[in-house]
């Protein structure tokens, strides 16, 4: 038996389906993932699966170029003849459905974790993408059998739009995370919040940047941090934007880096302020690692916090509430033992690893 998954970038391979192509190998199936390059092939290689590269342009929109990443797929699959593929975010789910369809994969599954800038932002280029993508998910969602959800919302955005047929749905908590490998970590002695993400403004760096700058005017010993890359991409702030606040003293920035659970260890407080999400990885990890969570009320986030027990959901794009539940835990430090406790609790109830990909074999019918 053959399994290939479909990846946009290498680094989500290992990082975020590893447990899961194990998980599929030890049921007996030779696993293959694409990429769209070499970086770090080895750690994809080193959970046993074999690696192909075929080049994808992921924020890009040459059509030359998404015509041969198409091609590439459908040359893979005629030659392999996997029995059952996998595709996640929205080029190899519209491109490797359509590819395995035209090469006569049975069984096909498009996961979607995350509707992204096109359905978020409000601005002319925005809704002209949005378009073109919903047009390419119409067609590639007719083709794919199965196609998973990562929260409530986006598949209810999915069938409202008339992109899939409800029939296909099935729903899961996210990727989930390894409990043994985030495990809780003390506290540190200075109150301290930290952001991980892509410094992109649909994932709230606005909102936590503005918060940050209020709570510090008031509280100057509290410490924010940042992890992420400026990419320089549609949504993204530049670098510049960043080193002021930087220079001001207002955050320490933190570029990409293998292994985050030091700078969750470093934090008292999680917080993400995205407008949109499938399931937050990157939320669960800190719940794992026993740190209260303050988020927003949206899709994808909304399902990771219980407001006021593990954290506080918060209005998207508000960061006069957000700096207000950042005060709260300053002025009230012993809620974050408690809800940090809890917050743990909540992660090995509903977003263990071995739980979410249980569902997600089952959905794939593997």
């Amino acid at each position: 038996m053959k399994f290939i998954l479909i990846s946009p970038k290498n680094r989500t391979v290992y990082n975020f389906r590893g447990d899961l192509l194990k998980d599929i190998i030890a049921r007996g199936y030779e696993v293959i993932v694409t990429g769209p390059d070499r970086i770090d092939v080895d750690k994809i290689e080193a959970l046993g699966a074999r690696f192909v590269e075929i080049p994808m342009q992921k924020n890009g929109t040459d059509p030359i170029k998404d015509i041969k990443y198409l091609q590439g797929l459908v040359s893979l699959f005629r030659k392999e003849k996997p029995d059952a593929v996998l595709g996640y975010t929205v080029k190899p789910v519209v491109y490797g459905m359509t590819a395995a369809g035209i090469a006569g994969v049975k069984n096909k599954t498009a996961m979607i974790t995350g509707i992204g800038y096109a359905f978020t932002a409000e601005t002319a280029k925005a809704k002209i993408i949005k378009a073109i993508t919903s047009a390419m998910y119409r067609v590639s969602l007719t083709i794919a059998d199965t196609v998973i959800f990562q929260n409530p919302d986006n598949r209810n955005l999915f069938l409202e739009e008339k992109l899939v047929n409800r029939r296909k749905c099935r729903l899961v908590h996210g990727s989930g995370v390894n409990l043994d490998y985030y495990t809780v970590a003390p506290y540190p002695e200075q109150i301290t919040f930290f952001m991980l993400s892509r410094v992109m403004y649909s994932k709230g760096i606005r909102e936590y940047l503005a918060a940050a700058e209020k709570v510090k005017a008031v509280y100057p010993e509290a410490r924010f941090l940042l992890l992420g890359a400026v990419e320089n991409i549609q949504d993204s702030m530049r670098q510049s934007q960043i080193d002021d606040y930087v220079d001001r003293g207002i955050i320490e920035h933190f570029g990409e880096t293998e292994d985050v659970r030091p700078y969750y260890a470093m934090s008292s407080v999680y917080v993400l302020p995205s407008y949109a999400e499938g399931t937050p990885r990157t939320v669960l990890e800190a719940m794992c690692m026993g740190r209260p969570v303050i988020t927003t009320d949206a899709p994808g986030c909304r399902e990771t916090v219980l407001n006021g027990k593990t954290g506080y959901l918060v209005p998207v794009k508000d960061s006069d509430i957000l700096a207000d539940r950042m005060i709260r835990f300053i002025e009230n430090p012993d809620l974050i033992g408690k809800m940090g406790k809890k917050s743990r609790k909540y992660a090995e109830k509903k977003f263990d690893v071995h739980k979410v990909n249980e569902k997600m074999i089952e959905h794939m019918r593997l």
